[in-house]
């Protein structure tokens, strides 16, 4: 569309000059009138506005942030947190061990972060008002021991952990005591090493356990047996 102004001779001849004005094409940008309460229907033009283009960034540096925490993630859980004060995000924050993370991020902007992934199966936590805990470690107990004592602490009963996803098993609130009853690594090791020098029903039990301890516990046991071998040498 173009714009017309005209500027009238002062004699009847040459004829009336027209210059003509392309608008500017910016996405951008838009030009608007307004009415002009001094004109009697004259309008002005309003000043460029700026669209949703930052949003848009905004948005997609929370889906690459998600995506940077979830590298190395061990376990990622949602807590709700309807009706946190900035103070107890702040106390929530440094309570929390160095090898987790807090964030706080819409439902739909995790969800395209982990759309595709092993953590796609966190979807049935996708309702609500959810902050993002990221586990960067395989002592999950520990991880999650600090955000149960600050809950205790301030009586945040009804703002409970929304679900988890570990090993690629979604595990709901109800299930949160599998997660937190796990042995830690220290225990698995003293397990291990305990049924190797007893009787062979003990190893049997352990070769039963779940296949995550199982693997841990061997580890444990080569590790020791090469300790051995290089005093040995």
């Amino acid at each position: 569309m173009e714009a017309l102004l005209c500027f009238p001779s002062s004699i009847s001849t040459p004829p009336s000059q027209t210059l003509t004005l392309n608008r500017p094409t910016n996405p951008l940008l838009s030009l608007s009138h307004k009415p002009n309460p001094y004109g009697h229907g004259r309008r002005t033009l309003r000043l460029p506005t700026i669209r949703s283009a930052i949003s848009r960034s905004k948005k997609e540096e929370t889906v690459d942030t998600v995506r940077q925490n979830l590298e190395n993630c061990f376990l990622l859980a949602g807590i709700s947190y309807k009706g946190f004060t900035v103070k107890q995000f702040q106390d929530l924050r440094r309570s929390l061990p160095e090898n987790t993370k807090l964030i706080v991020a819409k439902n739909t902007l995790v969800y395209k972060a982990i759309e595709g992934t092993k953590w796609e199966a966190l979807k049935p936590c996708m309702t609500g008002m959810n902050a993002w805990l990221f586990v960067h470690s395989e002592e999950i107990p520990a991880a999650i021991k600090p955000y149960r004592e600050f809950q205790k602490e301030r009586k945040l009963d009804e703002n409970d952990f929304t679900g988890a996803v570990f090993e690629g098993k979604f595990y709901g609130p109800g299930e949160f005591k599998q997660l937190e009853t796990m042995p830690s690594r220290a225990e698995i090791y003293s397990k291990l090493l305990g049924s190797l020098q007893g009787p062979a029903s003990n190893v049997v039990g352990t070769i039963q356990a779940p296949a995550r301890d199982l693997i841990m516990l061997l580890k444990a046991h080569v590790n020791k047996l090469e300790q051995e071998g290089g005093d040995g040498q």
